[in-house]
C-alpha cells in the first residue's frame, strides 16, 4: 500500500496503550480510526471520546464502511490477537495491507524524520529526554515512546507543525528492522534477549544490520566503544559520545547537595551548565544522547538547556517515591545486569554513606540463567539484597534456575534473603530501611504504591 492512498485505519487490539498512541496519531492526521477491543476501558472511552469508533463485539458487520476497502485502509492487529479472530479472518481473505505495531511504525519513519533510539537499556529514558527537548523547542515533534512521561503523562506526543517523529527502537524480536531512521542513537549492545537471539554474535549482527537501515542523509549517534561495527549506507554520518569522551561528552561535572549539573561538550556548539532537572547520575550520558540527537535537528543551545532542566524523568525509571528525613524509596525497571549496576553505581553516588536495600525480582527464566553471575555482581554493590521469585513472562520453568543462583554469587558481606512476592508486604512493614530500590520488569512494581504508604506511615 503506498502511504498517500492510506484513508482509514482499523486496530484489532485498539485498547493497548501503545496501539493507542498510533491510533491517535492517524485522528491527528485527519482519517478515520476504527477498531475493536475485547473490553471497554477508560482508555478505549477516552479513544471513542476524542473520535475513535470503537465496539467490543467480535463481528465482521461492526467494522465501519470506510474500513471495508482494501486499497485505503490499513489494518493494524497486536499479536495478543488469535489467527482465527473472525475480524482478522476477514481482512486477511479480502486482501487488506495488515500490519504489527513494528510496522506501523516504520511506516511512519518514512512519512517523516525518524529520530530513533535502540539500545539494549537507556533507550526509554533518552528517546523521552530527546522528545521532551524536542517538543518545548521551535523544533517540536511527535513521539512514541517506551514509558509514561511524567512531563506530559502519556507515551506519546503530536504536533501539528512538525515532521520529526521520536520512537523508541526496540530489539526484542528485531522490531527496530522494520524502522527507517533518519537519525538514531544507539546507547549499548550488551546482549540481552538470547530467547530470541541464541547468540551474542547473533544479536550484535541485529543492531549492524539496524545501522544499514539509517537513511542517506541522516546521522548514527553512538556509544563510544561498543563492541557492534556499524555498517553505515553511504552519505550518513557517525557520531561518537560518552560521559567524558567522544564527538559530544561532558565535562565540569558536580554533583552535590541533590543537584547535578555539567557542561555539554559538542562540534556544533557547546553549552555550558547544563542542569539535570531528573538529577540521576546515569541521565548525564542519556542527556549527553539526547542533546546530541536534538542538536543535530536544530535546537538552540537556550532550548538544550531549558529542555534538560525541565526534564522530570518516566514511571518507573529511576523513580522516586518517597524523599524524607527518615527513608528514601525508589521504583526503577532495570532488569539487565548493566542497567543494574548503572541503577546501583548511580544510588552508590548519591547516598555515598547510607544503608542501601535493594528488593530485587529477576525477569525471566533464560536471562537469570544466562546473567545470574553478572547480577549477583552488579547487586553487591549494594548493603542488602533481598531476591523474589523469577518473574516468567512468556516463559515456562527451567529446572535448576532459580534466584537462588544470583543468592549464591553475591560477594562476602552483602547481607541477603529469598522471599516469595507475597512476603514482600509484611517485610517491609516489619523493617526499617534507610535508602530502599525496588528493581525489576515484572510485577513486583504493582506493590510500590503500597510500599510508598507503608513507609510514609512509619
Amino acid at each position: 500500500m503506498e502511504i498517500k492512498n492510506i484513508k482509514s485505519v482499523y486496530f484489532i487490539g485498539a485498547g493497548g496503550i501503545g496501539m493507542s498512541a498510533i491510533a491517535r496519531y492517524f485522528m491527528h492526521c485527519g482519517m478515520v480510526v476504527a477498531g475493536y477491543d475485547k473490553t471497554p476501558s477508560e482508555l478505549t472511552h477516552r479513544l471513542e471520546k476524542e473520535g475513535m469508533l470503537i465496539h467490543y463485539e467480535e463481528n465482521v458487520s461492526e467494522i465501519p464502511h470506510a474500513c471495508k476497502k482494501p486499497e485505503s485502509c490499513l489494518v493494524v492487529y497486536t499479536p495478543a490477537v488469535p489467527a482465527d479472530h473472525q475480524e482478522l479472518v476477514y481482512f486477511r481473505e479480502h486482501g487488506f495491507e495488515i500490519q504489527k505495531r513494528a510496522q506501523v511504525l516504520g511506516t511512519l519513519t518514512q512519512m517523516r524524520k525518524g529520530l530513533c533510539v535502540a539500545g539494549t537499556h537507556g533507550k526509554t529514558t533518552t528517546s523521552s529526554m530527546c522528545a521532551h527537548i524536542l517538543h518545548q523547542s521551535h523544533v517540536e515533534c511527535n513521539a512514541f515512546l517506551g514509558g509514561i512521561t511524567k512531563n506530559y503523562g502519556t507515551n506519546y506526543l503530536l504536533s501539528d507543525i512538525s515532521d520529526f517523529v521520536v520512537i523508541e527502537a526496540d530489539e526484542f524480536d528485531r522490531s527496530f528492522h522494520w524502522l527507517r531512521p533518519w537519525m538514531t542513537v544507539i546507547t549499548s549492545t550488551d546482549p540481552d534477549h538470547l530467547d530470541i537471539y541464541g547468540t551474542k554474535e547473533a544479536y550484535l549482527e541485529s543492531f549492524r544490520h539496524y545501522t544499514t537501515l539509517i537513511q542517506e542523509g541522516g546521522a548514527l549517534i553512538i556509544h563510544k566503544g561498543l563492541e557492534m561495527q556499524p555498517d553505515l549506507p553511504e552519505g550518513v554520518r557517525q557520531f561518537e559520545y560518552s560521559l567524558n569522551e567522544g564527538d559530544f561528552h561532558a565535562e565540569n561535572i558536580s554533583i552535590e547537595n541533590g543537584e547535578i549539573t555539567f557542561d555539554f561538550i559538542s562540534p556544533i556548539e557547546n553549552v555550558p551548565q547544563v542542569q539535570l532537572g531528573h538529577p540521576v547520575p546515569i541521565n548525564i550520558e542519556n542527556g549527553i544522547a539526547a542533546m546530541a540527537m536534538a542538536q543535530l535537528n536544530g535546537c538552540t543551545a537556550e532550548e538544550l538547556r531549558y529542555g534538560m532542566k525541565t526534564y522530570r524523568g518516566v514511571d518507573r525509571r529511576f523513580d522516586f517515591k518517597l524523599k524524607d528525613d527518615r527513608h528514601v524509596f525508589l521504583s526503577d525497571y532495570a532488569h539487565h545486569p548493566k542497567e543494574i549496576l548503572a541503577s546501583a553505581q548511580s544510588i552508590r553516588q548519591l547516598y555515598q554513606n547510607r544503608k542501601i536495600t535493594a528488593i530485587f525480582q529477576p525477569h525471566l527464566y533464560t536471562r537469570t540463567r544466562d546473567f545470574y553471575r553478572e547480577f549477583a555482581e552488579a547487586l553487591s554493590l549494594l548493603d542488602e539484597v533481598i531476591l523474589c521469585d523469577i518473574y516468567p513472562a512468556r516463559e515456562e520453568p527451567i529446572p535448576g534456575v532459580t534466584s537462588k543462583l544470583i543468592y549464591d554469587c553475591l560477594k562476602p558481606g552483602v547481607e541477603r534473603s529469598l522471599i516469595s512476592l507475597a512476603d514482600v508486604l509484611p517485610l517491609v512493614k516489619s523493617r526499617d530501611f534507610d535508602v530502599l530500590v525496588v528493581l525489576g520488569a515484572g510485577d513486583l512494581d504493582n506493590l510500590v504504591p503500597q510500599i510508598t504508604k507503608i513507609l510514609e506511615s512509619k
